[in-house]
């Protein structure tokens, strides 16, 4: 507690210098966009609850229904909440359908993915952008649905989040994050490492300096493998100034570096401001392959960018997880082992 005391009014006290303006390669200060920050959410609220990716069990999307009850809210199912069609939550056209009658809904304060899995990259030409610009509210979930939290901040403006899927278990940690980022709109919040994953012995939750530093830009990003995905469609974030936030599962070190090669080669890494690394939850390579580890592929890939780069921060495909608004200004300071959130991503 003492420590999380500390690093917020350390925060505080820095805020102002750490939100300067983010300066172009020709000097000059680029506009920011204004951004469309939905409305805050409070008990009694009705959330929408849908599947816009992969298909969920039923006792997963029970475990949905207790965790968005205990939270206070009222759940509103989508109709095609419990369809499957392949690997699919229904057909494109339904899943696409529960998405925009949520937003729609006036009742609905916001809409929260049950889980991600795969599909939501498909549905993107389709989405009515501008019905949801017209009705701004919260947008949940991580993994998949990092294709739809980039898509929709991009072409909307709105702020939405990279926070835990309906269907997970929600630690106090996650819990309590959840709380001061989309309820009360805490400002500063800060996203340091939670105790439980600090004391895991798996090196995956290890934190790790690739290259200090401290900076500030605003927060884009999501999942690795779906942010590839976007790269060279109408749908990917703008890098210039930004502070990029990455995490994945189950890729191993040479799909890993593959990806980042890609990325490095078609996307303007070196005008970031910083990257923010989640944990990447078994992408170590088997103990008799002949391979870079997790964090020597990363520290390869992203230390010679002369920008603040920091392993091991809490968010991911993870129990205990911070939930991060897309497009707010935010801090990196690698020493202090910190990302905090200079603005509030909600109304």
């Amino acid at each position: 507690m003492r420590r999380r005391t500390f690093y917020r009014q350390l925060l505080t006290a820095t805020a102002a210098a750490w939100a300067m303006p983010a300066w172009s390669a020709t000097g000059t200060v680029e506009k920011k966009r204004a951004l469309l920050r939905p409305p805050a959410l409070k008990k009694g609220d009705t959330v929408g609850l849908i599947t816009p990716g992969s298909s969920a069990t039923d006792e997963a999307i029970q475990q949905a229904f207790t965790n968005l009850e205990e939270m206070g809210f009222v759940v509103k199912p989508g109709e095609h909440l419990r369809k499957s069609n392949g690997f699919l939550a229904g057909t494109d056209a339904e899943r696409l359908s529960d998405l925009h009658a949520m937003f729609a809904d006036t009742q609905v304060k916001a809409v929260w993915c049950a889980r991600g899995g795969y599909g939501c990259t498909r549905l993107l030409p389709s989405i009515d952008f501008k019905l949801i610009k017209q009705n701004p509210k919260i947008l949940i979930g991580y993994s998949d649905v990092t294709a739809l939290l980039n898509a929709i901040h991009v072409r909307t403006g709105l702020v939405t989040f990279h926070g835990p899927v309906a269907v997970s278990v929600w630690p106090t940690y996650t819990r309590d994050r959840l709380i001061e980022t989309i309820m009360e709109g805490r400002n500063p919040a800060l996203l340091m490492p939670a105790s439980d994953n600090l004391l895991k012995p798996d090196s995956a939750y290890k934190m790790k300096v690739i290259s200090p530093g401290r900076t500030s830009g605003a927060l884009v990003g999501g999942n690795l493998t779906l942010l590839q995905s976007l790269v060279g469609t109408p749908f990917a974030p703008d890098l210039r100034g930004k502070i990029l936030f990455l995490e994945d599962v189950g890729e191993k070190p040479y799909r890993i570096d593959r990806m980042l090669t890609h990325l490095r080669q078609v996307w303007p890494f070196h005008k970031l401001a910083g990257i923010a690394l989640g944990i990447f939850e078994d992408c170590e390579p088997e103990p008799d392959d002949r391979s870079f580890g997790l964090l020597e592929t990363l520290t390869g890939q992203l230390g010679d960018l002369g920008i603040p780069v920091l392993y091991g921060l809490s968010f991911g495909h993870i129990s205990d997880q911070f939930t991060l608004p897309l497009g707010i200004e935010a801090s990196l300071d690698t020493q202090a082992g910190i990302v905090g959130l200079l603005d509030s991503g909600v109304a």
